[in-house]
């Protein structure tokens, strides 16, 4: 049974930063490209950036680009996303995912290429 734990949400305040982890089980971790998105209320669930298998090529939103870094340790089966200088308009439910195809920009930012996925956890950020 796979399952991807997250952890690391929270309240804070406009420039702080946060670590969310997610620790997957259940399938071999190397073998999969691993997926950030959110879900703000009201909205659909938007990508937020991508990790490749193993040489550590990534992918991110515009929006996040230079203020959010994703990284993985296969040895320990986690992704992280480390997120600095946060907006109130980051304030989402944040999703990892895991996906078994090619690790191309259009592929692994779409949630429905995405194999399985995380419970979220809340990011609230005020201003």
């Amino acid at each position: 049974q796979v399952q991807l734990v997250q952890s690391g949400g929270g309240l804070v305040q406009a420039g702080a930063s946060l670590r969310l982890s997610c620790a997957a089980s259940g399938l071999t971790f190397s073998r999969y490209a691993m997926g950030w998105f959110r879900q703000a209320p009201g909205k659909e669930r938007e990508f937020v950036a991508a990790i490749s298998r193993s040489d550590g090529s990534t992918y991110y939103a515009d929006s996040v680009k230079g203020r959010f870094a994703v990284s993985r340790d296969n040895a320990k089966s986690t992704v992280y996303l480390q997120m600095n200088s946060l907006k109130p308009e980051d304030t989402a439910v944040y999703y990892c995912a895991a996906d078994s195809g090619p690790f191309t920009y259009y592929i692994v930012s779409s949630p429905s290429s995405m194999s399985y996925w995380g419970k979220g956890t809340l990011v609230t950020v005020s201003s």
